[in-house]
């Protein structure tokens, strides 16, 4: 499955999880925060997952930090592949 993000107006954790939870069709009971995230995409049913974050600049400027966990948990996700494209 590939999922795609438009990431030109993400500037915040908030609306970074908002944004993937839409984009990746998140469950229900998705707790929006960064441990529910690891959770969901770390279980995510078996084959092949994509996702293609395009703009990740706009995140990477406005908060650096949450950036980079983003990256780390959405990188090290076992069936997802992550494809960042400005």
């Amino acid at each position: 499955m590939k999922y795609v993000l438009d990431g030109s107006g993400i500037r915040s954790k908030a609306a970074m999880l908002d944004a993937l939870a839409k984009a990746m069709s998140f469950p229900d009971y998705f707790g929006h925060n960064l441990d529910a995230l690891a959770d969901v995409v770390n279980d995510l049913p078996p084959g092949t997952h994509t996702l293609v974050w395009h703009s990740p600049q706009t995140l990477r400027k406005a908060d650096p930090a949450n950036y980079e966990e983003f990256v780390d948990i959405l990188g090290s996700a076992d069936r997802l592949t992550l494809v960042l494209e400005a």
